[in-house]
């Protein structure tokens, strides 16, 4: 494999912000005759450029010249959903090996040149992909395209036993840390094949087991990098005060040599059916019981993925939440109580927990959740809280467009969810469309016993 180009000293465009277009009224001038017109408001957008190189790597560029910082954000589709039972944690080791150095940037280079330009990176996994960005000063993103193309192309030559050993402990830490020695972290560990039957990519957890990470060895660790850490598996979006073309050209300089990997064959998703309750009793040294509910739902932009998502709302989202008011401030049965849908490429769940109050027992709240459920399906959200629901998810969303490392994430999550980079209108559409009755059928069909 050729050796990367060299990183060129002298600034480059870059940048980062963005986000949608606001509606701006405009009024013709005041004349004895003339009307005041007042346009129809824009569509929102995210403004974008896409190109995919030779070997297969898509690039998207968001231009946002609001301020001279830029963001750089790259998905590689692969994470815990694509490991095989017995090789779990794959994905998330590797998040952290992707940081130990490769052969034209040594570690920890990596973080020394980030910051020395004021940039900071990071990463993180969940169970469809695994993340990596940078953000900092427009001039500094040759430097972050240049330390990414080396960590694609070029991580393997210096990879070795003990690297892997030493992330391998880490990982185990972290484990323990939240998993083992957290408060309510077993829970988590035990759920996934609690919702998901036996093979299927989510009935493990994202951080995988101790005995598959012990059983790792550094020809596997290769293996899982060789089939998914490979351009044809990634999409790099630059956001930020940029030209696009120039994006483009750099883009190409640094990663246009890196080859294609392997066809990327995933097994597909089982379909299934839940048919009984299941109810597991976990106990651990906490002060408070917590109850979790949770039942398989489904994928995200599903059909119902819109509607479950202002059911979760409607139930916790705000003070006067059908569960939050009644539970943690009228009769103060719980110290705290959230509901969401947790939707993945693949599938997705719907949980509610709640913490008790001391002095309080777990089937006291569940009656209480059991009842709110029940009367949301026989009488359906008001109209305001529909409404209040709906103005909340779009405002959230219209704030966190404010971040242009935001903006990046979000360019990347649209294009792998939907195949669109700027999915925003038709995202506050679909939510926009959810009627009352919508909130009744999926209270109904996902979240009372069949």
């Amino acid at each position: 494999m050729p050796r990367p180009p060299l990183l060129a000293t002298s600034a480059l465009l870059g940048a980062v912000l963005c986000a949608a277009a606001a509606p701006v009224s405009v009024s013709a001038q005041a004349t004895p005759t003339a009307r005041h017109v007042t346009p129809a408001p824009k569509a929102l957008s995210i403004p974008y450029t896409i190109d995919t190189l030779a070997n297969g790597l898509t690039l998207i560029v968001h231009e946002d010249h609001t301020v001279p910082v830029v963001a750089v954000n790259t998905w590689y589709h692969v994470g815990s959903g694509d490991e095989e039972a017995g090789r779990t944690g794959f994905a998330h080791l590797f998040e952290h090996l992707m940081f130990m150095g490769s052969e034209h940037a040594p570690y920890p280079m990596f973080d020394r040149l980030l910051e020395a330009a004021g940039a900071d990176n990071n990463g993180t996994t969940n169970e469809d992909r695994t993340a990596y960005y940078e953000s900092g000063p427009a001039n500094a993103l040759p430097l972050m395209l240049w330390l990414d193309a080396d960590r694609m192309g070029w991580l393997l030559p210096p990879m070795d036993s003990a690297k892997v050993d030493l992330q391998r402990d880490v990982v185990k830490n972290e484990r323990r840390q939240r998993v083992e020695n957290q408060p309510y972290g077993k829970a988590w560990d035990a759920i996934p094949s609690l919702v998901f039957p036996a093979g299927h990519p989510y009935s493990w957890p994202v951080i995988g087991s101790m005995a598959d990470l012990s059983a790792a060895s550094l020809e596997d660790v290769k293996d899982f990098f060789r089939k998914f850490y490979a351009p044809n598996n990634a999409t790099l979006v630059v956001s930020g005060d940029v030209n696009a073309a120039a994006v483009l050209a750099q883009v190409r300089k640094y990663f246009g040599d890196i080859p294609r990997g392997p066809p990327i064959v995933r097994r597909p998703t089982p379909t299934f059916t839940t048919t009984h309750d299941t109810s597991v009793v976990l106990t651990d040294r906490v002060q408070l019981p917590r109850v979790y509910d949770l039942w398989h739902s489904t994928r995200a932009y599903g059909p119902d993925d819109a509607a479950l998502n202002l059911l979760a709302y409607i139930l916790t989202g705000a003070k006067n939440g059908r569960l939050t008011e009644p539970l943690v401030y009228v009769r103060q049965l719980a110290a705290d109580v959230n509901a969401f849908q947790d939707a993945r490429l693949r599938d997705g769940q719907f949980g509610i927990i709640a913490t008790a109050r001391p002095g309080h027992a777990l089937p006291e709240i569940q009656a209480v959740i059991d009842s709110q459920v029940a009367r949301l399906v026989a009488e359906g959200p008001t109209p305001r809280e529909l409404e209040q629901a709906k103005n909340s998810f779009e405002a959230s969303m219209l704030e966190q467009l404010e971040y242009g490392s935001a903006v990046a994430d979000q360019l990347n999550s649209y294009y792998y969810f939907t195949g669109q980079p700027d999915y925003l209108a038709k995202d506050i559409a679909r939510t926009r469309a959810v009627t009352a009755a919508d909130i009744q059928r999926v209270a109904h069909s996902y979240l009372q016993a069949p």
